[in-house]
């Protein structure tokens, strides 16, 4: 009660001192220092735990531990999350989307620290996913947890998810551009200067913080020595291209898998499929464990003939073709091995992933093309480059994936190749799939905010505070003399039919049966069963207010009535959802 006290009194003197926009820049600040040191602290306990794990693995032979790590960090995480968070934390970023989209705004608390620590537990051991996701969710919700906090409004809670989300992209990468362009393309928040503002400050804060904190090794970084030439725009255009098919592979592969572990409803079950699965691939292909992303910097320093050490497949790297077959192999099996990770109890996201999907596939790409003869590339760009095409694909995001990898190579030597890559892989990928990994399970279930302002708006609208319940019911075995005993009372000209147990059956209209009201010998005669009718269009409790609007349009009635499991509610007019819509409207758009 004290704290409730606490709290009070700093709101209202808050509301008295501080106006409501410097607020906002003051939290923007709070949460870039929270979501950059919770970027920090996640990286370490990861990197190290995973070191501690391997440090005394023999880079020349294969390890029998790779079918051990992986089933136990699994099941750690499968306890974790059944016995202390209770709660599903997986898919990170669709989760932020949901909150935004259908939850106004509102992440739960458990957010701020769970998926952090089920992550470290997931990819420490092997789970080959990465922590981005978790991070994003994590920063999002302390955004979220500060905005509940302090009682504000659903625009500014918002603004704070994008502010934790930017500064979590920002303090891992050290990439504050691509963090807010990431904000902007991926949770769809509108640019504005009210909001571009506290996503700046939100992102600075955060990458200083990790540049502080561990300097030039927030992840991985390198700087471009070999140059870009215009003579190999063509060679980009088929990398973007060949992105966009691998994009489409990793989609619909990631999709199809997860389905399949949704179909086992036994957690455990679950878990040792996948625990099983999971830990063959990395045997086979050790690259696959955990994120990736030293692989990536193996391959970024010249060294890609070394991917496959520590595995039996590592002779292959002396035969030009067998090695290219084993590269086109990891690039198959690392969707594979992601989809097992998350669909078998695991939490991590597909960014980490999506990154060596691009860094593998630029370099395979670049790798083909040398030993054909066709050209001579840098398979070192190709492989940026790459990184940047399949970020683009997967996640629709075409200018979080440039900025990000012209930040992470430390200037913009590579922009026009990257600009073409991507753009290339977005829309050969946006031919076949329209919605991005983050958005399709949202969408699938029209709960999806877009960029599309009705639909946000009509998204946010709730149903049960528009029904009218000032509506005389009558019984279907009633007769005429009863409903006008009813008519005399009320002030509407719909009389809704219902029966004893209050299931709906039809509605009268006053309009229909106006001529009879007049004649008393039929009183007693006429019922209601027969006078009523059955509307075309019934709302129910559960439709969307997009598919209620449909209702309307369809029916071009004013008013229809509300059920909920066929029991009569009420009713909601057209008027009330168009002036709860006008007043959404601004709300949501005034700045």
């Amino acid at each position: 009660m004290n704290t409730k006290k606490v709290i009070n009194r700093l709101f209202i003197w808050r509301l008295r001192h501080i106006s409501n926009q410097r607020f906002v820049l003051m939290l923007s600040v709070v949460i870039g220092l929270a979501s950059g040191l919770s970027a920090v602290f996640l990286k370490n306990t990861a990197y190290y735990t995973h070191y501690f794990l391997t440090k005394d693995f023999d880079v020349d032979t294969v390890n029998y531990w790779y079918l051990v790590y992986p089933m136990i960090g699994l099941l750690l995480t499968v306890l974790y999350v059944k016995y202390s968070v209770k709660d599903d934390i997986g898919h990170g970023i669709s989760r932020v989307l949901y909150a935004i989209s259908k939850d106004g705004g509102r992440m739960k608390h458990h957010n701020n620290y769970s998926s952090m620590i089920a992550s470290t537990l997931t990819v420490a051991f092997g789970g080959s996913v990465g922590l981005e996701a978790p991070i994003v969710a994590t920063g999002s919700s302390i955004g979220s947890t500060l905005g509940q906090l302090f009682r504000l409004n659903y625009k500014t809670i918002t603004l704070l998810i994008g502010c934790g989300a930017a500064g979590a992209i920002a303090g891992i990468f050290k990439a504050p551009i691509a963090g807010i362009v990431f904000v902007i393309e991926v949770l769809m928040l509108d640019l504005t200067a009210t909001n571009l503002i506290p996503l700046l400050i939100s992102a600075i804060t955060a990458s200083s913080l990790s540049f502080f904190l561990m300097g030039h090794e927030v992840l991985f970084s390198f700087d471009v020595t070999i140059p870009f030439y215009l003579r190999n725009i063509p060679f980009y255009i088929i990398l973007g291209a060949f992105c966009g098919f691998v994009s489409l592979y990793f989609t619909k592969t990631t999709m199809k898998i997860e389905e399949l572990f949704r179909r086992i409803e036994n957690s455990y079950k679950k878990l040792i499929i996948g625990g099983c699965i999971l830990a063959v691939l990395i045997f086979i292909f050790p690259s696959l464990y955990g994120e990736g992303y030293d692989v990536l910097t193996m391959m970024l320093h010249g060294k890609g003939s070394e991917l496959f050490q520590k595995s039996f497949l590592y002779f292959l790297k002396n035969d030009v073709w067998l090695f290219s077959g084993a590269l086109l192999a990891l690039m198959l099996f690392k969707v594979v091995a992601m989809a097992v990770t998350n669909g078998s109890g695991g939490i991590g996201g597909i960014f980490a992933p999506s990154l060596f999907m691009g860094g593998i596939t630029g370099f395979f790409v670049a790798r083909t093309l040398n030993v054909l003869g066709i050209a001579q590339v840098s398979e070192i760009n190709f492989a940026l480059v790459g990184m940047a095409g399949i970020l683009s694909g997967v996640m629709h995001s075409p200018l979080t994936a440039i900025f990000l990898i012209a930040e992470i190579t430390g200037g913009y030597q590579l922009f026009t190749p990257l600009i073409i890559t991507s753009t290339i892989s977005y829309l050969t990928i946006s031919h076949w799939e329209p919605h991005s990994i983050y958005t399709k399970r949202l969408a699938l279930r029209n709960e999806l905010i877009t960029h599309d302002k009705d639909k946000a708006v009509l998204t946010l609208m709730k149903i049960d505070k528009l029904i009218e319940t000032n509506f005389f019911t009558i019984h279907q075995q009633a007769n005429l003399k009863d409903l006008v005993s009813i008519i005399a009372k009320s002030n509407r000209n719909i009389f809704p039919v219902v029966d004893p147990e209050n299931n709906f059956k039809g509605v009268v209209v006053l309009d229909d049966i106006r001529h009879l009201i007049f004649d008393t010998e039929i009183y007693t005669t006429t019922f209601i069963k027969d006078l009523m009718i059955i509307p075309p269009f019934i709302v129910d409790y559960a439709d969307t207010m997009e598919e209620i609007v449909h209702k309307f349009n369809k029916s071009g009635n004013y008013n229809l009535p509300v059920c909920r499991d066929g029991k009569y509610l009420g009713f909601v007019s057209r008027a009330n959802i168009f002036s709860a819509y006008r007043k959404m409207l601004k709300h949501f758009s005034d700045d």
